[in-house]
Formats: C-alpha cells, sequence, structure tokens
C-alpha cells in the first residue's frame, strides 16, 4: 500500500513547522532561564519542608518524652500493680488527654507486672480491641502469679474513669521483660527510644519512648507514638509526586517514611531481620546514599547536594533533628527527582510563554480549518460509497463544496447510488452485496445443498381475465410484499417472480444449517399469511388468492448464468424441477403443502406431515415420495 495521510495532516505540518522555525529561538531561550528558575524554587520549597518536618517532628516526640520524664519520677509507678491502681491510672489518663501524640503509655516491672494505658479515641483502635461503645481508654494489666504463670485483664474506662467491661484472661504469655524497650532501659539506665517496629496489641508501626524509674531502675516506664502520626508530617506531595522525605535516627535506622506502603513493607522485613537500615536501603535507593551524605559536615548542615541513582539525578537536603539526648543523632532528609522540579518549571514555563505558545495554537488551528473546509466534503463522499457498498440507499443530498470537482464527484456519486439501488429491486439484496463487493466470489457457479419453494395461485388466469389490469397489480403487489417479507424473515432468498409465483431458495448465497426446517416454517407462515389476506380481500370485495406451494432439498447449481453483458443469479438441476412439479402436484390431491420424502425425513421430529404416496414426476424417471405438510410439532410451536 502506497504512504498516505489525510490532507489536514500535511497542511497542518507545513504551517507548524514554519511557526516553529520562527518561535524555537524565544521558546529555547526562555526555557533555559525558567528551568534554573524552577529548581532554584523546588530548593526553596525542600528548605522550607525541612524546617516544618524538623519542628514537627520535635512537636510530635517532645510531649511523649517529657511525659516520660514525668512518669519517671511518680513515687506511684514503684509498686506493682494492682497496687495503687487508681493514681497510676489517672496519671495515664491525663498524659493521654493532654499529649495528643501519645497512644499508650505502659509500666513494666522486675517481676513480669505491667500496665499499659491505651487512648482509643481512634476507630481503629477501638475495634482491634473489640472495645464496647462509650470506651475512652482500654487499660491492659498482667499480674504474675505466685506459682508461676500469669494472668492479664483488660478494663475499657470510660471518660470518667468508670469501668464499663472487663475482659480476663487467665493464662497469659505477655511477659514485659522480654520486650526491647524494657531489655534496653535496663541495659542503658537512660532514656532510649525503640522502633520502628509493630506493636503486638495494635499491629501499627510504633515508636516508643522509655525510661528507668527514677528510684528504682529495675522499672521501666515508657509511652507508644504511632508512626502514622509522624508518617503525616513527611508528605512530601506539595513539592512532587515522587519526592520522598524520612527520619533516620543515630544508628542510620529508618524511623518513618513519607510512603505508607513502603514504610509498610519496611516494617514487614524488620520483622524478619529486625534490621531497619537494611530494610529502608533495600526497598528505597536513595535512603543508603543519604547515609552517606550525612556523615560529611558540609550536607548535614542543611546544604543541598545533587546525586546521580540509577541513572537518574536527584535533589537531597539533609537537616540535622536534635532536642533530647536520645534523639541528638537524627536527621531528617528530603529527596526529590530532578526532572520532577524541571517539570513544575514547565508548567511555568507554559504560562510565561502563553503568547507565543498562542500564536503556534493559532496558526496549527487555521491550517487544520483550511484543511477541513476542504476534506470534509471528501470524508463525506467517503462514507456515502461506503453506504452504497451496504446496500444503504437512504435519500440524501449530496456535500456541496466550494471546490467544482468535488462538487462533479458528487454527482457522479449520486448517480451510482440510484443505478445500484433500482439493480437491488430486480435482484437479491444480499446478491447485489457479493457482486459490488470485487473480492466476493460466492456468486460463482457450483454445486451444493439447497431447498427450493416454488408457489402458484390457483385459476390466476380466471382472476386476471375477470378484473381490470390495474386491480390485478395492486392485488398482486400486496400479496407479493408479504410474501417476500415472509422469506427474508425465515433466511430466504427470493430468487425470481414467475408471473404469479414465486421462486424462494435456502441455504444460498447465505449458508444456512437450518435450510430445510426455515424452508418448512416459511411455507406454514406464508400460509396462514394468505389465509389473513383472504379475509381482508373478502370484506373488500377483492378476489380470494388460494396458493399452493410445493418444497425440495438436494442439490443444484447455484450461482450466476447468462451470457457475457446478461446474467442472472438462479439456481439449477433435478432438484428445482422437482419443487416446481410438487407445487403442480396440489391441484391434483387437493392438498395446500406438499413437500418430498427428503425434506419429511430430515425435520420428520419437528413438523407434522401426512404421507401421500410414491409418485411419478413428469419429466422424471425416478419416482418421489410426497408428503403434505401439515403443521408445527409442539416443541417447534
Amino acid at each position: 500500500m502506497r504512504w498516505a495521510k489525510p490532507l489536514r495532516l500535511h497542511l497542518s505540518i507545513l504551517v507548524a513547522s514554519l511557526l516553529l522555525c520562527i518561535s524555537a529561538v524565544l521558546v529555547g531561550l526562555a526555557f533555559s532561564q525558567g528551568r534554573d528558575a524552577a529548581i532554584l524554587a523546588g530548593e526553596k520549597q525542600m528548605r522550607q519542608m525541612s524546617l516544618r518536618l524538623v519542628e514537627g517532628y520535635k512537636n510530635a516526640l517532645q510531649g511523649g518524652y517529657e511525659a516520660v520524664a514525668v512518669a519517671s519520677t511518680l513515687s506511684q509507678l514503684a509498686s506493682s500493680p494492682p497496687l495503687e491502681l487508681e493514681k497510676k491510672q489517672a496519671f495515664f489518663f491525663e498524659i493521654l488527654r493532654n499529649v495528643s501524640n501519645v497512644t499508650s503509655i505502659l509500666a513494666g516491672y522486675p517481676d513480669g507486672s505491667y500496665i499499659q494505658a491505651i487512648n482509643t479515641a481512634n476507630a481503629s483502635v477501638r475495634t482491634a480491641l473489640s472495645a464496647p461503645n462509650g470506651t475512652a481508654f482500654a487499660v491492659r494489666i498482667v499480674a504474675p502469679h505466685e506459682k508461676g504463670g500469669s494472668s492479664m485483664v483488660v478494663n475499657f474506662v470510660d471518660p470518667d474513669g468508670r469501668v464499663l467491661s472487663q475482659r480476663p484472661f487467665t493464662d497469659a504469655t505477655f511477659d514485659p521483660r522480654e520486650r526491647p524497650w524494657y531489655r534496653a532501659v535496663l541495659r542503658y539506665r537512660k532514656p532510649i527510644s525503640i522502633g520502628p517496629f509493630v506493636s503486638g496489641t495494635l499491629k501499627v508501626p510504633t515508636l516508643t519512648i522509655a525510661a528507668p524509674l527514677r528510684d528504682n531502675g529495675q522499672i521501666a516506664v515508657g509511652v507508644n507514638i504511632h508512626l502514622e502520626t509522624v508518617s503525616r508530617l513527611l508528605d512530601a506531595d506539595e513539592i512532587s509526586p515522587r519526592a520522598r522525605s524520612y527520619i533516620l535516627d543515630e544508628q542510620d535506622n529508618l524511623v518513618a517514611h513519607s510512603d505508607p506502603e513502603m514504610m509498610g513493607r519496611i516494617l514487614g522485613m524488620v520483622s524478619q531481620t529486625g534490621r531497619t537500615n537494611e530494610a529502608g536501603k533495600s526497598l528505597d535507593k536513595t535512603v543508603e546514599a543519604v547515609i552517606r551524605l550525612r556523615k560529611d559536615p558540609d550536607f548535614i548542615s542543611g546544604n543541598i547536594v545533587q546525586l546521580d541513582l540509577d541513572g537518574e539525578r536527584y535533589v537531597a537536603l539533609i537537616a540535622s533533628v536534635a532536642f533530647s539526648d536520645i534523639f541528638s543523632g537524627s536527621s531528617a532528609a528530603v529527596v526529590v527527582p530532578l526532572d520532577d522540579l524541571v517539570s513544575d518549571a514547565n508548567r511555568q514555563l507554559v504560562r510565561n510563554l502563553f503568547m507565543a505558545a498562542a500564536f503556534v495554537a493559532a496558526g496549527i488551528g487555521a491550517s487544520v480549518l483550511l484543511s477541513r473546509l476542504i476534506s470534509s466534503s471528501l470524508y463525506q463522499l467517503a462514507d456515502e460509497a461506503r453506504k452504497i457498498g451496504d446496500l444503504d440507499f437512504a435519500a440524501k443530498s449530496g456535500p456541496h463544496s466550494w471546490i467544482s470537482e468535488i462538487n462533479t464527484l458528487a454527482s457522479a456519486l449520486a448517480a451510482s447510488r440510484r443505478a445500484i439501488a433500482q439493480f437491488a429491486l430486480y435482484v437479491p439484496r444480499e446478491v447485489v452485496r457479493r457482486i459490488v463487493d470485487p473480492a466476493d466470489t460466492s456468486t460463482r457457479a457450483a454445486r451444493q445443498d439447497v431447498t427450493v419453494l416454488f408457489t402458484d395461485i390457483r385459476d390466476f388466469t380466471t382472476i386476471s381475465e375477470q378484473h381490470p389490469p390495474e386491480d390485478v397489480v395492486e392485488i398482486l403487489t400486496t400479496y407479493f410484499e408479504q410474501l417476500n417479507q415472509i422469506a427474508e424473515d425465515h433466511g430466504g432468498t427470493v430468487v425470481q417472480y414467475l408471473g404469479d409465483s414465486i421462486f424462494v431458495m435456502w441455504n444460498a448465497p447465505i449458508r444456512d444449517p437450518e435450510h430445510v426446517a426455515n424452508g418448512c416454517r416459511c411455507a406454514l407462515a406464508m400460509s396462514a399469511a394468505i389465509d389473513r389476506l383472504n379475509e381482508s380481500n373478502r370484506r373488500e370485495g377483492r378476489p380470494e388468492l388460494h396458493t399452493r406451494f410445493g418444497l425440495h432439498t438436494g442439490q443444484a447449481v447455484v450461482g450466476s448464468f447468462g451470457a457475457i453483458s446478461r446474467r442472472q443469479y438462479t439456481a439449477m438441476g433435478d432438484t428445482i424441477n422437482v419443487a416446481s412439479r410438487l407445487e403442480g402436484l396440489n391441484k391434483e390431491f387437493g392438498t395446500t403443502i406438499l413437500v418430498s420424502a427428503a425434506m419429511q425425513a430430515a425435520v420428520a421430529n419437528r413438523f407434522a406431515f401426512r404421507p401421500i404416496g410414491t409418485i411419478k414426476i413428469k419429466g422424471r424417471t425416478e419416482p418421489v415420495g410426497v408428503h403434505e405438510l401439515i403443521s408445527f410439532l409442539a416443541p417447534d410451536a
């Protein structure tokens, strides 16, 4: 196929090329300046975000740190629960009410005792604990038995401190002495932070701040801060959808990440390996690069650096987070792909270069409009040609164009439409469709199985003699219109009108595996329709048209026959002759629809037949079994 493209494309390319050549220099200069400005703007956003992140992180942990510091000095926490339970609960509830980022406060004892108060203001927390309605706090108490083992009870408390319900556990497996925060407190004898990890009770990412009790270093008190609270501070979408920010502690462990999905995967790996730094490196390729950079004093002070990772350039900023001894080595990092910053620059550039872009767009629009004026008429003519190929002859006036050659083409196409429409009135529509399709060879003469139906009106010569020709034509038109429609509804092709007779064929030119049954159905439907027509004719004083039918199935040669200059689509052979003779035998036996034994054998289980006998047909040496088609059998009705 030779290369070709629409006219509108050619004109658009020509005009756009001229305009782009003129504006290329201006656009290039403006883009260079806009790119530099966008990178500076992005770096400014990163600095502003790092400041918010550092302050927000401090605020998120400061309250918890101070709460632990106060709790480590309280004498009522020196006794193991359930001793002084009300005082312990009162202090815990006060912390949970006033320190918003703390989700629970706890204390662990050297004998295995444990008390924890959980804030249930969050619906997900209440669901995880199966807390009753009205619960404000859940208090979990673990008490060891003298003979070994321990028991646990969870009290659900309303905002006023009243117990709503109690859920006991006789065989508790929880031992605070085995928890990382308790072991770290006993090991270092000072405030520590542990995390991130997945809490055993609520199954959420958690950071624990804990410290030893001042008067008893074997008792550890602490608070849990869900990292979902911290993660909200890390949202870097305002800079770029692919920007990420995170917190690293002094040991290069990843404390929190801006991507909740990645944070979940990191915690999953932590639960398996116990090493957050390795998990962070494997899932976020920028973490390892930031860990290297934070060892350089020039970068930890807040300078911005560009780095290449896996063929992509990033802009990174690292800021120190320090507000207490346990967080003195923590850092906040903001990392953004450079392409994203340039993308923002491009959007700003579009606004600044609007006039230039509008100039190019206007030129392209003008070229498209010009080409549309020329090509729209051509598309309409192509659509008309396709409709003619589909034998859609709906009357439409041809498109008018200000180009005279297009008008000439439209007139020629309209003449072709009228000619093919007239042709389709005399030849079966499906045959016309295949004739006009140069790739279709199905109209060539070939032998195949067909079912054939012939009709004839009894005493039509007398009817023609007794009525004016105009009335006869009108009667026949109504009659043929009904029979033609019924034949098409049953998949048949009206091959020919022979005076007052019709020649209908199935399985050609369209293949029909049900051609025998459809022929029988069609004959019964035609007979019923003629009965209704005769009732109308009697009321209007018109003659009745008593029609006889003959059907046979078998092989015939089907296709186009005739001379080079004049051809006809039809079928020839013994099958056609037998069907015609069967129609004539109705006169002899006083029947309406006669079919051959071949027809009866093919659909005997679907239609009711009356055997007539084996009849010697004129012009044929072999006799033919003849049956009268009566009606449908019940399943086919």
